[in-house]
């Protein structure tokens, strides 16, 4: 029976490497088991859609397939995205528009407290990391 699920990342991945990628391995789970997935990438947690950081995890763990690309590449195509803005131009510097993401920003559903809110509230299970 599919779930809505919720997965919210906000923490500073480079402070908790691991619970980052437990977090994107469990959200990429949750679509390969039929769940619907949002997820909303705030504060900090927007570094996760930063193409090259995604590069330095996967040289952080020095696995053979490359595990946190796999993962992206399952959220990218299989959930629905939302993101803060003001949070990708704090935290990573960019613009809206820029194409710096590791997804296209018309992929993106921009919004901030009021999204994580209406999400939350209308999710079955909730996740943060």
């Amino acid at each position: 029976m599919s779930k809505n699920v919720f997965f919210k990342f906000v923490s500073e991945p480079r402070n908790d490497t691991m619970k980052s990628i437990v977090g994107l391995a469990c959200a990429a789970q949750a679509i390969n088991d039929g769940h619907d997935v949002s997820i909303f990438f705030a504060a900090a947690g927007t570094r996760l859609l930063d193409k090259n950081y995604v590069d330095e995890l996967e040289q952080e763990l020095g696995a053979e397939i490359p595990m946190v690309a796999e993962f992206m590449n399952t959220i990218l195509t299989g959930a629905t995205l939302y993101c803060s803005f003001a949070s990708v131009k704090a935290v990573l510097g960019y613009s809206e528009g820029d194409g710096a993401l590791i997804v296209p920003d018309e992929q993106i559903q921009w919004s901030g407290p009021p999204g994580v809110i209406s999400l939350a509230t209308s999710s079955e299970i909730q996740f943060t990391y």
